[in-house]
């Protein structure tokens, strides 16, 4: 079953618990996917965005969420950071298991040598080969530093 499956129907389980929260981020998921699939269509295709793409916005839609829970943190809203915290472990119940930074490491280390990267002009190769083979499974503005820091350290 592909991801969009799988949020479709966790939603309509979601309606028969009554489970209100994870109905209404769900809800919003697939809003936002459904946005996504419209912005996607052009004349001659309408196909829906792939599992990856997907995992592409549920990365986006967590890091929003973490943002605005830190927002309301320093604001003292601890009620309204609370809510969104609840709906990270929504979305994030839809993605792989995220990688450790040494797995990140091993793997864009892998990518360089794979690709004969030596320089930084290499970067946007490594992080789109990075991007096609694990989305949704690293945070990419952490790897994107890592990839600078192995490319740019003298050899």
């Amino acid at each position: 079953m592909g991801l969009r499956e799988q949020l479709n129907e966790s939603m309509k389980d979601a309606m028969r618990a009554k489970d209100t929260r994870r109905l209404a981020t769900l809800r919003m998921v697939l809003a936002a996917l459904k946005d996504r699939d419209i912005a996607a269509r052009t004349e001659t295709s309408r196909d829906l965005l792939g599992d990856d793409d997907i995992l592409l916005l549920l990365a986006k839609m967590i890091k929003q969420r973490e943002e605005s829970a830190l927002a309301f943190d320093s604001g003292n809203r601890p009620e309204l950071a609370k809510g969104e915290r609840e709906e990270i472990e929504v979305i994030r119940s839809f993605m792989p298991k995220q990688m450790g930074e040494d797995e990140v490491k091993a793997a864009a280390t892998a990518i360089i040598a794979e690709l004969g990267a030596a320089q930084m002009k290499d970067m946007g190769r490594v992080m789109a080969a990075m991007k096609e083979r694990y989305a949704g499974q690293m945070d990419f503005a952490k790897a994107s530093a890592l990839v600078k820091g192995l490319l740019s350290a003298p050899k």
